[in-house]
Order: C-alpha cells, then sequence, then structure tokens
C-alpha cells in the first residue's frame, strides 16, 4: 500500500510495518521499478525492493547482479548533493 511517502509493507513474520519511501528508480535496462525505504526508527537501514506499479506489489531481489546495482544506485544517491538538496 502507497500512501505519498509511506508504504506499509508485510515481513516474512508477517508483521506489518510502516516504511518511509527514501526514493524511487527506474531501471531502464531491467525493465523494472524499484523503491528504497527506511524505517524512521532506523534510518540507517534501506530496504529496497522491485515494484509493480500495476498491482503496488514488492517483490525481493534475489539477483546478485541485480542487488549490486541497486547498491550502487543507493551510494550515488547518498553521494550526490544534488539529489540530496532535493529530498
Amino acid at each position: 500500500m502507497l500512501l505519498d511517502d509511506e508504504m506499509l509493507i508485510t515481513l516474512d513474520n508477517g508483521e506489518e510495518k510502516l516504511m518511509k519511501i527514501l526514493f524511487t528508480y527506474d531501471s531502464e535496462q531491467r525493465k523494472k521499478s524499484y523503491v528504497f525505504l527506511y524505517d524512521e526508527n532506523d534510518e540507517e537501514n534501506v530496504l529496497v525492493f522491485s515494484y509493480n506499479e500495476k498491482d503496488s506489489s514488492l517483490e525481493e531481489i534475489e539477483d546478485e547482479e541485480e542487488y549490486k546495482e541497486a547498491e550502487e544506485v543507493l551510494n550515488a544517491f547518498y553521494e550526490d548533493e544534488k539529489i540530496q538538496s532535493i529530498k
């Protein structure tokens, strides 16, 4: 469920957790969208999922190369002062 800058996710143990959206990213090469989420109480721990806008579903990233790409995007986000000023 998407609520402007928040998303309600269900963890593996069935617990629901309201997460803040740090940013989203579209990969033209993979033809996928990604959402980067964090807990307000633990801003250092960022989760990333592929995101299907049609049905608002999240999928865990299991492919190592895909995960590395998402990690690079997150690092670029933290390193780019222009991006940080938009946030």
